[in-house]
């Protein structure tokens, strides 16, 4: 049979069939969070499956794939070597990889998932405020230099002990993820003596006599600040749009979730983590006052003016929409 038969042979074919159906491409997104209950939007979003219900109502198949990493520099890495889809951290992992990225990757952030206060908590009985830390003294964080924690430690050193001192505590900064540095605390056999952390692991390391609270970031802030926020790079945000608003909507499904049904949202971290938390002392975290469940921008522009004028980062902006997507861009972000 020559082309021109062939041709006419499947015409008629199709007439009588109808056009054949086109397959749906799946599309594998892979997701990262770290350790806490700031993550707790993203672990509903995983435990409900809401991705995949957006995505669907959207008319894209996805599947998830959910990593966890213990500081936000593995997770840059992980991003910028093509391993990663969506991170999610603390606000400072991300304006350094927002700072780096500006003329080639343009990695931004996709939205905030809460603000909440971090605690400096110490065991050491001579530690009254950040000015009696030593070179004895060993404080464990996420990550020196890069983490939220380490870079509100040194806004609190030039804030509490001077101009020109913004670094006089890093050399006592040990990185470390909170499950790990809480044991090492809390243990007392290591040469860790305080530990810089997120709730739950300050909330469940305060209630030991022997621990003080020395340090409070929203004291440092002049005020509540974004603690956890997600990320990506342009290509997957300008090539996966259905996505990307799937994802937004899931946030904003898992968030009221969270406020407005407190008791079961415990319950559902509760499955999904390692935790030591009473469902009663959960409830609390997520109903504390000083907790802000939002996808909207808080006091980011602090850090980025600090970590820009202090020379961790190259860029600096006085507009908080330039370090994120259009994607709460009308939001009352700050």
């Amino acid at each position: 049979m020559n082309n021109f038969k062939l041709s006419v042979a499947l015409g008629a074919a199709l007439s009588v069939f109808g056009a054949l159906p086109s397959i749906a491409e799946t599309v594998n997104v892979r997701l990262a969070r770290q350790f806490g209950i700031g993550y707790m939007p993203l672990t509903l979003v995983q435990e409900q499956g809401l991705l995949e219900k957006h995505a669907q109502e959207a008319g894209v198949d996805v599947t998830t794939e959910w990593l966890r990493f213990t500081g936000g520099s593995g997770m840059n890495e992980a991003l910028l070597s093509g391993n990663l889809d969506i991170a999610a951290g603390g606000t400072t992992p991300m304006l350094t990889i927002w700072a780096r990225t500006q003329n080639n990757l343009g990695i931004k952030g996709l939205a905030a998932l809460s603000s909440m206060p971090l605690h400096l908590v110490t065991t050491n009985p001579e530690v009254e405020s950040i000015a009696d830390f030593s070179r004895g003294d060993k404080i464990a964080l996420p990550a020196v230099k890069t983490s939220i924690q380490a870079i509100t430690l040194q806004m609190a050193a030039e804030k509490y002990l001077g101009e020109g001192r913004h670094a006089d505590l890093d050399a006592f900064t040990v990185s470390m993820g909170h499950p790990d540095a809480q044991l090492a605390l809390m243990g007392g056999q290591s040469e860790i003596n305080a530990h810089f952390g997120s709730p739950p692991f300050q909330n469940l390391e305060i209630k030991d006599p022997r621990a003080r609270k020395v340090l409070d970031s929203y004291d440092v802030l002049d005020g509540p600040h974004t603690f956890t926020v997600i990320w990506a790079k342009n290509d997957f945000v300008e090539g996966n749009p259905e996505i990307v608003a799937a994802l937004m909507a899931a946030l904003e499904e898992s968030i009221s979730f969270i406020q407005e049904n407190p008791e079961e949202a415990a319950r559902i971290w509760a499955a999904a983590e390692s935790t030591n938390l009473t469902h009663e002392e959960i409830v609390a975290l997520i109903q504390d006052p000083q907790t802000r469940w939002t996808t909207t921008p808080q006091r980011l522009l602090p850090y980025v003016n600090y970590m820009a004028r202090v020379g961790l980062i190259t860029q600096d902006t006085d507009d908080w929409r330039d370090l994120f997507f259009d994607t709460v861009r009308d939001s009352d972000g700050s």
